[in-house]
């Protein structure tokens, strides 16, 4: 081999080498990255308990016979108004408000349910420490704002007011996607708000569809479980408990994730029932319930289609309540404001289920145009101990 022929082979040989080292330490870097987020991977229990916050009131008690209101929201996080799109539903934006517009959204979440003023408020998407929303509390700064309101308490500064509890199901040091604007950081979850004394309030996990890597900066769905003493008419225990169940199941997976999750949510439901108590589900259950018309709201091509629930596999002893005279969902590719409303791709997701021994007085979709979120918020009166006519 001539002289040129060696350096034109020992130059290659380099060259080699050299992109054998950045593969080999762009290899090392991905590695360690997935080897932190596995470490620190948010795994709940199968059930864990949480705080009851009583801070603000220790709760009336709730007698047999008694009827109440319960409303269900999807606040979206703060972010996601009706100037709104978002990249997973085939939007632009990642991050879909300025810090000035999320403010905007919390006053107008706050303001709406001040004016509901409910016996009984499941919310979902409240952040705690997210970029997305600016790493703002949202669940101390809505129920502290909430708790404060006159509208709720009845300017009675001892009556009325709101106990709470909060459990995690999106919790992960960093989303790295999509790449050219990750995610990042977010702690987010459901809440429950009760006008009622809580015995207790539990975390129970639902099944995640997802495998590794992408398991640890998922969600980790769950149910929080929130249990109402019931008093006889002559005000002594009943033995009867007000099971309330908040839930906000699967979205983004193939349908098989929903699916199980129903499954255990049914089982519980089922127990409870069974025990003689009331229960109560509600929440974006990202599924249509199979007894709802949905031919006013049809899906257009390439727009998100959302699960089902056959509500005969649930049997008898069970009311399935949404209002489909207003969708309680939209669609985030693209913002409402200005946008053609009637062939806008809207959705039946939010709603109740209902156990046979509570009467279903009302429920009504509140009508808010999506302002403050991309959900409207759900509202359901009911009667303890009578069963709907």
């Amino acid at each position: 081999m001539s002289k040129s022929g060696r350096k034109k082979k020992k130059l290659w040989q380099k060259i080699l080498i050299a992109l054998g080292c950045i593969i080999g330490a762009l290899l090392l870097i991905v590695a360690a990255f997935l080897g932190w987020l596995s470490a620190n991977e948010y795994r709940p229990a199968d059930e864990e308990v949480v705080d009851i916050d009583t801070s603000f009131a220790s709760g009336e008690a709730l007698t047999d016979g008694s009827s109440l209101s319960i409303m269900t929201w999807n606040v979206g996080y703060g972010t996601l108004g009706d100037n709104a799109d978002f990249f997973m539903d085939g939007g632009n934006n990642v991050i879909t408000a300025s810090p000035e517009r999320m403010e905007v959204n919390l006053a107008g979440i706050e303001g709406i349910i001040s004016s509901m003023s409910p016996d009984i408020l499941f919310l979902q998407e409240l952040d705690r420490d997210s970029k997305r929303s600016y790493f703002t509390d949202e669940m101390e700064e809505i129920s502290t704002r909430v708790r404060e309101l006159p509208e709720i308490t009845g300017g009675d500064a001892d009556k009325g007011k709101y106990i709470s509890s909060f459990a995690y199901n999106f919790k992960t040091k960093y989303v790295p996607y999509p790449a050219s604007d990750p995610i990042g950081k977010v702690e987010c979850g459901i809440a429950t708000f009760s006008r009622y004394s809580v015995d207790e309030a539990k975390r129970v996990s639902l099944p995640c569809p997802f495998s590794w890597p992408i398991r640890t900066v998922n969600l980790k769905r769950c149910l929080l479980i929130n249990r109402i003493p019931v008093k006889d008419k002559n005000g002594n225990d009943s033995g009867k408990e007000l099971v309330l169940v908040n839930l906000h199941l699967e979205a983004y997976d193939d349908g098989e994730g929903k699916e199980a999750q129903t499954e255990i949510m049914r089982g519980i439901l089922q127990d409870e029932y069974d025990k003689g108590n009331y229960v109560i589900a509600g929440g974006d259950f990202n599924q249509v319930f199979s007894n709802v018309d949905m031919s006013s709201y049809p899906v257009y091509e390439g727009s998100w289609v959302c699960g089902l629930i056959e509500t005969g596999d649930f049997g008898d002893d069970w009311q399935f309540e949404m209002d489909n005279r207003v969708p309680t969902c939209r669609n985030l590719d693209k913002p409402y404001q200005g946008a053609d409303k009637d062939s806008f791709q809207y959705y039946m997701i939010d709603g109740f289920i209902v156990s046979g021994n509570v009467r279903v007085d009302s429920v009504m979709t509140q009508d808010f145009q999506f302002a403050a979120s991309d959900h409207n918020p759900v509202l359901m009166t009911v009667t303890l101990g009578q069963e709907t006519d």
